[in-house]
């Protein structure tokens, strides 16, 4: 019998999950969990959103998508404070998971186990192209996975890729559109010909 959007009782029992909103920079992944957490918050189920601390581009009390569309968030250092601090929780919003800790796919299963509707959002791949754990990990072990694209700043095609247009070598360098730029997998790897 279904519960909800994507909750569901099994056995008389509510049984979470968990849900993944990944892609590139300027994708609006944090635009669909602003989206999803405000659907759970008119639903009148009591929600919980959490940002790593080191993400404080915008605000240190909330997060903000790349339209400026907010909602408020807490601040954590580490994955294990999200079961502290979210006792009485139904949905769990959690941004920029990239930038959480190894433990954070365990986190969100007990989450879930115990009846909770989890949303995470995050980088799936680097600037080099290479898959940016733990968000490949949740991708795995989610009941649903939502790809996101933005649109190629060289050609305008579906971009899956956040390409550094500053010198950093930094696996994390946060930075809006100063350092990077959406593009297609064409003009990222610079598959096409400049000449045609």
């Amino acid at each position: 019998m279904l519960f909800s959007e994507h909750s569901f009782i099994h056995r008389n029992r509510q049984v979470g999950t968990i849900e993944v909103i990944c892609g590139s920079m300027f994708s609006g992944k944090t635009e669909e969990l602003i989206r999803r957490m405000k659907r759970a918050q008119f639903a009148k189920l009591p929600v919980e959103i959490f940002t790593p601390t080191i993400d404080i581009r915008y605000d240190h009390h909330g997060i903000t998508s790349h339209d400026s569309n907010t909602i408020a968030s807490t601040p954590v250092p580490h994955s294990s404070a999200i079961l502290l601090l979210s006792a009485e929780t139904k949905v769990v919003g959690i941004d920029e998971a990239q930038f959480f800790d190894e433990e954070l796919p365990h986190v969100c299963s007990q989450l879930a186990n115990k009846g909770v509707r989890v949303i995470v959002a995050g980088l799936d791949m680097d600037y080099k192209g290479v898959p940016f754990n733990p968000v490949p990990a949740l991708m795995a072990l989610a009941e649903h996975v939502t790809k996101v694209h933005a649109v190629c700043v060289q050609c305008g095609a579906p971009a899956t890729y956040s390409y550094r247009i500053t010198e950093s070598q930094e696996r994390i360098l946060l930075g809006e559109r100063d350092s990077y730029e959406p593009r297609c997998r064409a003009c990222y790897f610079g598959l096409i010909d400049s000449d045609l």
